[in-house]
């Protein structure tokens, strides 16, 4: 199972790993790479997608039309319309990019893209970046693509050494990472959402997929997302991926390289892994997408957030959210995986349920996280909550499939991966926040926030879907403690501790306990 970026052990032993293998004392500092700055191209320049999408933000002046992607195979297939759709530009900022079997359909589709003429810039956080990787300079030897690394360590210029205690005395600088997740074609389309780009995001995985929400936009907010896009890539933290990688690719490995993308597209094609993806013209052309159009803002953090004292840190997403809550009458919803409120939050959330709102929060139960140190976190909150009058459920494992019967099942485990919030079912934010101090006040973040008692609607749908018995389980407190309840065949079952958990993952929940790092979480 793969870890995210809150896995804090494997954090800092990739950041060991990478300063002492592959920091080349030799090399010159990063700030001495060329980088020639560019930007997003214009929303009014020419292109089919400009064409079909023009009359449509006429008939909605100033607004957004949104599509929400709810599963996984749906939100390749989006991504790879918009990439095959593309005539001008293309524009890839992610914290994760795997070369997987997705990974690939994507690499090639934007290898296609460029053949083509389209310019392709693709961002990524270096963090799960591996240092002997190829694919990365070899997609980068294309002249219409270029790659560039955000706060990369292997590129630092302070001495090996007192890089590798700034990890074991606070993390420091390369704790700090873009979680921001988005990609834009033509300044017309986005996509945005909790997703990274690999298997387990495209419910491609056989033994481990995350559940989670997209959107898709046109309109209005689109060149908002560009210009937050340029940000980053010219920012001073934003390297060539030259900077990271010296490979030589002779014409023969950039030829092998293209073949390898090139069969591997076509096989995935040929045997019915995934199809190929309808046009996005047609699709919006025709209306088949329907779209939501409304007003909405963009929400995002500055790439200088990096770069400041955890104390003077400023948090946008966050800021906007604290506002709708502070403003919300009836009804708070929130779907947060990764979900560590603090005094502060907790006390928060009980001062909302006093003047009569509704709060309700869905998370990952011990059983269903990826990341055991996150639930640590929120652990020490989860009976406060309860007491508050607070509606908290925790995603299973495997939605609808208990332990005792999970051997005869073919299902992947399951874990909680969307970020979402809707106040009084009318705005709704979503990106790449999780309600955590990591997402405050260490990672950039993005979100969008959509003022529609539509896709609120949608969405408050959904989470009664989720948290239905039989997909999550519901935290009351009976004599005094903390109990799960869900169901199963109709049949109600009580647990008195964390439910479909294994004995080693409650050991790993009870020594995470002991160490003080909540606020790197």
């Amino acid at each position: 199972m793969k870890k995210t970026h809150y896995a804090l052990g494997a954090l800092v032993l990739a950041l060991i790993v990478t300063a002492i293998i592959f920091v080349d004392p030799k090399r010159p500092s990063a700030n001495e790479y060329p980088r020639t700055p560019s930007y997003a191209i214009s929303a009014n320049d020419s292109s089919a997608l400009k064409d079909v999408i023009a009359s449509k933000i006429v008939a909605h002046p100033g607004q957004t039309g949104f599509k929400l992607i709810t599963t996984g195979k749906d939100s390749l297939l989006f991504r790879l319309a918009m990439i095959e759709a593309a005539q001008r530009s293309l524009d890839i900022q992610y914290y994760i990019i795997e070369d997987d079997m997705t990974g690939k359909l994507v690499l090639q589709a934007l290898q296609t893209a460029a053949d083509r003429g389209v310019r392709v810039r693709i961002l990524m956080d270096d963090l799960n970046m591996r240092g002997s990787d190829t694919t990365w300079p070899l997609l980068n030897a294309n002249p219409h693509i270029e790659i560039r690394i955000f706060n990369p360590f292997a590129t630092r210029d302070e001495p090996l050494f007192t890089r590798i205690s700034d990890v074991f005395t606070g993390l420091g600088q390369f704790s700090k990472r873009m979680h921001n997740k988005v990609m834009i074609a033509d300044n017309q389309v986005a996509i945005t959402g909790g997703r990274n780009v690999g298997d387990e995001y495209f419910d491609a995985s056989s033994d481990f997929n995350f559940h989670d929400v997209d959107v898709l936009a046109v309109g209005e907010i689109v060149p908002h997302i560009s210009k937050s896009f340029d940000q980053y890539w010219n920012n001073k933290e934003s390297f060539p991926i030259a900077a990271l990688h010296s490979l030589k690719a002779d014409s023969k490995i950039l030829s092998s390289f293209r073949e390898h993308l090139q069969s591997h597209w076509q096989k995935k094609m040929q045997d019915d892994t995934i199809t190929e993806p309808s046009p996005l013209t047609e699709q919006l052309k025709n209306d088949r997408i329907a779209l939501l159009w409304a007003n909405a803002e963009l929400a995002e953090d500055n790439p200088s957030k990096i770069d400041l004292p955890k104390a003077a840190t400023d948090s946008k997403p966050a800021n906007r959210l604290d506002n709708i809550a502070a403003n919300t009458h009836h009804e708070f919803m929130i779907v947060s995986p990764y979900f560590v409120p603090g005094d502060e939050g907790t006390q928060t959330l009980a001062a909302l349920v006093k003047k009569g709102v509704k709060v309700k929060i869905l998370t990952n139960s011990l059983a269903s996280t990826d990341v055991i140190a996150t639930y640590t976190g929120y652990r020490r909150y989860r009976k406060s909550l309860v007491e508050d009058g607070i509606d908290l459920y925790e995603m299973q494992p495997i939605p609808g499939v208990h332990e005792h019967s999970r051997r005869f099942s073919s299902a992947s485990r399951s874990s909680l991966h969307s970020k979402i919030y809707v106040a009084d079912r009318h705005d709704v934010v979503i990106g790449s926040f999780n309600l955590d101090p990591r997402s405050v006040s260490l990672n950039t973040e993005m979100v969008l926030v959509i003022h529609s008692p539509e896709l609120a609607g949608q969405l408050n749908a959904m989470f009664e879907k989720a948290t239905s018995p039989s997909r999550s389980f519901h935290l009351v407190i009976q004599n005094h403690q903390l109990e799960w309840i869900d169901s199963e065949d109709g049949k109600e079952h009580t647990y008195e501790s964390e439910p479909d958990s294994s004995f080693w993952q409650k050991l790993k929940l009870d020594l995470f306990a002991l160490l003080p790092f909540e606020d790197q979480l």
